[in-house]
């Protein structure tokens, strides 16, 4: 009888990717990476995992390298991972089709991938969302933002990690980002779509959800603007009844809206004096730390429920425990390069800490570009109360130190 495999479409080098190599394992299952570029993540050669070189965006050539694994194996599920590319996620959702296997709805993840469409699709909902604009050049960026009223937030119609996405404040930091964006890698081989959004201000919360059930709702604070990038996460955020229940309701008319409900949702908040406004669906699971806090939260492992999923096996999704878990992320005040980072052994050592991972390797070039690549590492500790969970966090990341040499200036 063939051993069964899992398919891993492209990896995730900053956590999730080994994670759901381990979920395989303990159900039994052989894991087998496809990727452009299987070097670019480590735990593949560390874990001496196999890894297949084959172009990812090319459909037809990953029905060709699933065809050929499948005359040695048996082809239990098929699943990856994004990069700053979306559609990696429907490609996976047809070949899943293809192969007549459990997958997400590929019509449904472009739709939801778009962020233009899926602002159309919510609001036809009545969903409630920013005020937006779909831009493609300077004249209708400026229009739209003059029309929305600054500040505005300003990114590609795709993309993940907060790449590219920046909070424009004046006309001056408008006209910047707009150049970058207009003139940068988020153009390719397509015309430019820019969205220009007003910026709602309030606590932000997200919402992780496995099919049709909101598993938990966690908050995070960002790191000082213009930009997005996450700076801690507590799971589950300190809501009201009311509160966590209006959550709820917007979440399922999301999932209605866009035609999701297969597998995993994260959606994106922002709380303000009308309630809930929905800054973004992404169809798919959350980047780490999230996983992580809602395992140690609840005791139910996202991964290895949406393993089984994948696999055709019925999950589990009930919660076995009530813990406040919270990660704090680890960023560079400068760009260099990193001489050295240490503490991570002492951090680890703290009562209740249950990770500590670094993202680098001394000497290597730091280059802040104001999205998730940003961060260098991260701390996850969890306990039975928020105040426990917030003193051993704080005690684990004081241990953490790290040298940059700023790049020479060409004077």
């Amino acid at each position: 009888m063939a051993r069964r495999a899992l398919i891993l479409v492209e990896g995730h080098a900053r956590g999730n990717g080994l994670l759901y190599v381990k979920a395989a394992q303990r159900l039994g299952l052989h894991s087998i990476t496809l990727a452009a570029d299987p070097a670019c993540y480590d735990y593949l050669a560390e874990e001496q995992l196999e890894a297949t070189c084959v172009d990812t965006n090319n459909l037809d050539a990953l029905i060709r390298e699933c065809s050929r694994i499948s005359a040695t194996y048996d082809i239990a599920g098929i699943t990856g991972f994004v990069g700053h590319d979306e559609s990696v996620y429907a490609r996976i959702g047809k070949l899943c089709r293809h192969f007549d296997l459990p997958g997400p709805n590929p019509e449904a993840i472009e739709r939801c991938s778009d962020k233009f469409v899926q602002r159309q699709l919510l609001a036809e909902a009545g969903v409630p969302i920013p005020a937006y604009r779909m831009a493609s050049n300077v004249s209708e960026i400026e229009s739209s933002a003059g029309a929305i009223g600054l500040p505005v937030v300003v990114k590609p119609v795709t993309g993940s990690g907060s790449n590219g996405v920046r909070l424009c404040r004046n006309v001056d930091e408008l006209v910047d980002h707009t150049n970058y964006l207009l003139g940068g890698e988020h153009i390719g081989r397509f015309p430019p779509r820019i969205l220009v959004e007003e910026f709602v201000e309030g606590p932000y919360y997200s919402a992780g959800i496995m099919g049709n059930e909101v598993i938990g709702i966690s908050a995070a604070a960002f790191g000082p603007p213009p930009h997005f990038v996450f700076r801690e996460a507590t799971c589950p955020a300190v809501l009201t009844d009311d509160q966590y229940e209006r959550i709820v309701q917007v979440s399922l008319r999301c999932l209605r809206a866009l035609n999701l409900g297969w597998g995993p949702t994260d959606i994106e908040f922002r709380w303000t004096k009308l309630g809930p406004v929905v800054i973004e669906v992404n169809p798919r699971l959350s980047g780490p730390p999230d996983p992580q806090l809602v395992h140690l939260a609840y005791g139910v492992d996202l991964i290895n429920e949406h393993v089984k999923l994948v696999i055709g096996e019925e999950w589990d999704l009930r919660k076995r425990h009530s813990y406040v878990a919270a990660a704090r992320k680890l960023t560079p005040e400068r760009d260099g390069i990193l001489n050295w980072i240490e503490g991570g052994n002492r951090a680890a050592a703290v009562s209740g800490v249950a990770e500590v991972k670094f993202y680098v390797q001394p000497n290597t070039p730091i280059v802040r570009k104001g999205d998730y690549r940003d961060c260098i590492g991260h701390i996850i500790a969890a306990s039975p109360t928020r105040a426990r969970t917030e003193a051993m966090l704080q005690r684990a990341v004081d241990f953490i130190e790290w040298s940059i040499t700023p790049f020479p200036t060409n004077e």
